[in-house]
């Protein structure tokens, strides 16, 4: 037995050998694809911890932005586009991290395609950095356009500064101005005041103590019945005769006083309460006018300057008396004369 068993140990093939050194060899591959995969693990690694600090780079410039932007209000539109493009870009800086951690995730059961990982994640990085380009080149962007803008700002300041200053000098010369025709104004009505009192006087001594002529205030008051029959507008002779003394009083008047007076006669008619009953004029309106007219118009024809005549009526409702008298109804119809300004 023993002799068969040795010849039989003697003729077989002996597989331990090459088994082991196919095991060993196996081992060795597989260390090496676990010393590949740490590597490349390792470089990854670092590579997305540069890429996060990039992406804290590029939050912090976003946040600087921010706080630019918020300081300028002139430029709000332009400036919120500019940051709607940052946090666009931001949004897919953000997105590709996501998707480079999705990759980074993936490489556990995918050993072999981490050099073509890795090339991806190059291209990211690279993305990131053109990202973090731009964003410096428009941040210099908002920059200059916040010193145009206070400096724009400042010129504004200055116009209005100097405008204020306009207006003050303006308020000044206007202040002055009107005292000044304040004055101007008081010496032309004393001016008018003294005419008048000489105009008055020389008038008074013209027409005499005449019952049916007064002085009411400064107004020299003629009865109607002087000048025109009732219910008329056509003057008597009469009343052409104190109408003549009247108009060569102001002839002289208008050569004594100097041109840039602005001095008129005003004629008023006046009528008593009771309306009038005359085919020729509808309403006490009417005749006070018209009685006023026929005076001025008579002044002109003695030589009187139009411009210096004014006709106004106001037929019943400037009464002297309010009686309801013979008396009282006489003494409203009337004629007024008054020198006054124009």
């Amino acid at each position: 037995m023993a002799l068969a068993r040795a010849r039989r140990s003697e003729s077989g093939f002996n597989y331990w050998p090459g088994f082991v050194d196919a095991l060993s060899t196996l081992v060795l591959s597989i260390v090496f694809l676990l010393s590949v995969f740490l590597v490349v693990q390792f470089f990854l690694s670092q590579e997305v911890t540069g890429k996060d600090k990039a992406l804290q780079q590029l939050n912090a410039k976003i946040a600087e932005l921010n706080d630019l932007l918020s300081l300028e209000k002139l430029g709000k539109l332009s400036l919120e586009d500019t940051l709607t493009q940052v946090r666009a870009g931001l949004a897919s800086a953000e997105t590709e991290r996501d998707r480079v951690k999705g990759l980074y995730e993936g490489l556990a059961g995918a050993g072999s395609d981490a050099a073509g990982r890795a090339s991806e994640l190059n291209k990211a990085l690279d993305s990131e950095k053109q990202v973090s380009a731009r964003a410096l080149a428009q941040l210099e962007v908002l920059n200059q356009q916040i010193s145009a803008l206070r400096r724009q700002l400042a010129a504004l300041e200055e116009a209005l500064d100097a405008s204020e200053k306009r207006d003050r000098e303006s308020q000044g010369r206007i202040a002055d101005l009107g005292q000044r025709l304040n004055v101007a104004l008081a010496q032309r009505v004393q001016e008018l005041s003294r005419y008048r009192s000489e105009f008055f006087g020389r008038l008074r001594a013209i027409l005499g103590n005449r019952p049916d002529i007064r002085i009411v205030g400064d107004r020299f008051v003629f009865q109607s019945e002087v000048f025109f029959d009732t219910g008329q507008a056509l003057l008597l002779p009469e009343g052409r005769a104190e109408l003549d003394k009247l108009a060569s009083a102001l002839i002289d008047l208008d050569k004594q006083i100097p041109g840039e007076i602005a001095w008129v006669l005003r004629v008023d008619g006046h009528t008593d309460v009771r309306p009038i009953n005359s085919p020729l004029f509808k309403s006490n309106w009417e005749l006070s006018s018209a009685r006023a007219i026929s005076v001025v118009q008579y002044l002109i024809s003695l030589g009187v300057p139009a411009q210096r005549l004014v006709a106004a009526g106001f037929a019943e409702f400037q009464p002297l008396d309010t009686a309801a008298t013979e008396d009282a109804y006489k003494r409203n119809r009337r004629i007024e004369l008054k020198l006054t300004e124009r």
